[in-house]
This record gives structure tokens, sequence and C-alpha cells, in this order.
């Protein structure tokens, strides 16, 4: 298990670095540029700008200079918040996005699979229909969709009453900011977890030793709960890995839907201001915990079904 684990972290580390050499001159090679506005800037000053930011040294230069940077644990001055360097808008930003995505991915998993599990043990039922209907309309509704008919609802509709919530807005993580922003995020992920784990636990329920099981007479929850879930569940963990990253990294729709600051609007911002170190950082942080819940996500394998193994004696 170990011997697997360093492998992966050494595998790790060219792919995160392959990641960063693609996008980094991909951003450079793209027409524009971080000064480039709908008012020219006078060309003493734009020279002035790209000294500054060393964006008039050979791309090679530049790029060995934010590696180096980089490995230092420095991602570089913005170019559009002067006042703020990528590791202080990083730490503002992570955090937020962080809060609202384990809040949406617990609440998808609390949710999703349960009903996933609800239906598959009720197929071709009025309770499975319903379910998978709730779950295919959740999936085709787009998250800016969602997010504008839950500010029209609770935010304007109900402006006057109980069920009144912030259209918008952190508050400092207040519990009414946090509850329509983690709604919608959780939505389309509670109706994909529905759908694997519903696939899924058809698919085993009809194993041969899930019917060995039943034959002997189990009871038929048991039968479900310890042999059944498990590999179930497969799917769902390989479905979570990546969706956890981009969860935990912000939403970029939502959070620019209600005004939230975190890390995913600030890539938003970073892509339309053309500002390359915001977006690089962003995008580090992002392919980084790709790479980390991929490794999470084959180590829980082993767990879940005991026939994975990662060690290399094994026959």
């Amino acid at each position: 298990m170990w011997s697997y684990f360093a492998r992966r972290v050494v595998i790790g580390i060219p792919t995160l670095w392959a990641v960063i050499t693609v996008c980094f001159f991909l951003m450079r090679l793209t027409p524009g540029g971080p000064f480039d506005a709908e008012a020219p800037v006078p060309p003493e000053v734009l020279a002035n700008l790209r000294a500054r930011y060393h964006l008039d040294d050979p791309l090679w230069r530049q790029y060995v200079d934010y590696i180096i940077n980089l490995l230092q644990g420095d991602f570089g001055p913005s170019f559009k918040y002067h006042d703020f360097s990528i590791t202080t808008l990083i730490a503002q930003g992570l955090p937020v996005s962080m809060q609202n995505g384990a809040a949406a991915l617990l609440l998808a998993i609390l949710i999703g699979v349960p009903l996933g599990i609800f239906a598959a043990l009720a197929q071709n039922t009025r309770r499975d229909y319903i379910i998978s209907a709730g779950a295919m309309t959740g999936i085709v509704i787009p998250n800016f969709i969602m997010g504008q008919v839950l500010i029209l609802v609770f935010g304007v509709w109900l402006k006057d009453s109980v069920l009144h919530l912030p259209a918008g807005g952190w508050n400092d993580g207040a519990l009414p900011n946090r509850i329509l922003p983690v709604f919608c995020l959780a939505v389309p992920y509670i109706a994909y977890l529905v759908r694997i784990t519903r696939g899924s636990m058809i698919e085993v329920l009809r194993a041969n030793y899930v019917r060995t099981a039943r034959a002997k007479g189990l009871p038929f929850r048991l039968v479900v709960l310890r042999h059944a879930l498990k590999s179930a569940l497969m799917p769902v963990v390989t479905f979570l890995g990546p969706a956890t990253a981009f969860l935990l990294t912000g939403s970029m729709v939502v959070e620019t839907i209600f005004q939230i600051p975190g890390i995913g609007r600030y890539f938003v911002q970073g892509a339309l201001n053309r500002d390359y170190t915001l977006v690089m950082a962003v995008t580090i942080l992002s392919a980084g915990l790709v790479i980390v819940m991929n490794l999470i996500v084959d180590l829980i394998y082993s767990f879940l079904d005991p026939r994975v193994r990662y060690d290399e004696r094994a026959p």
C-alpha cells in the first residue's frame, strides 16, 4: 500500500508540472494581455508596466522565473488587484469556497446516496419513477438557471415571509447567506449521485454473491447493508473524487451569481481581466486537488472491495 502511495505521489508531480506548463504557454500565446483595455494605455506607460511585471522578457525566461518562484511558494503578483498578492487573494477566497463546497458535498451525499438506494430497491415502481424523474430534472437544469430561480423565489417573492433569504453576499459567513448558494451547488450533485447509486445498486443486487446470500436466508436488509452496499458505492466514490475537487475549489457560476468572494469568482474575474498569475494559481490548486482526490479514491477502493490490492507481492 505504501509503495503504491509513493509511486502515485511521484507520478503526480510531473502530471502537475505538465498542467502548469501547458496553461502557462497557452495563456501567454493567446492574443491580448492583462493591460489591454477599452481605453488604450500610452505606449510609455505600457512599456513600464510590462517591464514592472517582466512581461517584456523572453517567454522561456518568464517560464523559468515562474517555476522558480512557484517552488518557493510564491504565486506572483496580481496584475489587476495591485494591493494584493496572489497568495493573499487565495488565502481570502479558498476558505470561503471550501466551506460552501464541503457543505454542498455533505448535503449531496446525505440526500443523493439514500435516494439512489431507495429507488434501486423499488425498481420500476412509482417510487423509482418519481425519484428518477427528480434526478433527471436536477441534472438538466444548469446552475445559473437554478440560482436565478432561487433568488427570485426566496429573495423576491418571499421577501415579507419567514422564508426570506438573502439574494447574495457573504456577510462574514452568516447562515442565511450560505443556504441558497450551498443548495444551488448541491442540487446537480444530488441528482448525479441518485442516478449513479441507483444504477450501481441494481447491478450489484443481481450479482451471484448477493443471490447466494439471499438464498441462504439472510434478511434482505442485512444483505443490502453488509454485502451489496460496499460494492455499489465504488462508482459513487469514483464520481466523488473529481466532484470534491471541483466543489472545494469553488463553483465559478454560483459564486458569481450570489456575489460570494470565493476562489471561483476570482477565477472568472482573472480570466476576464487576463490576470495571468491569478488564473494560474487557481488552475494549479484545482489540478493539485484533483490529483490528490484521485489518489484518495484509489485508496478507498481497497477498503470497499477486498479484491482490490495494491501490494506488488500479492498474487
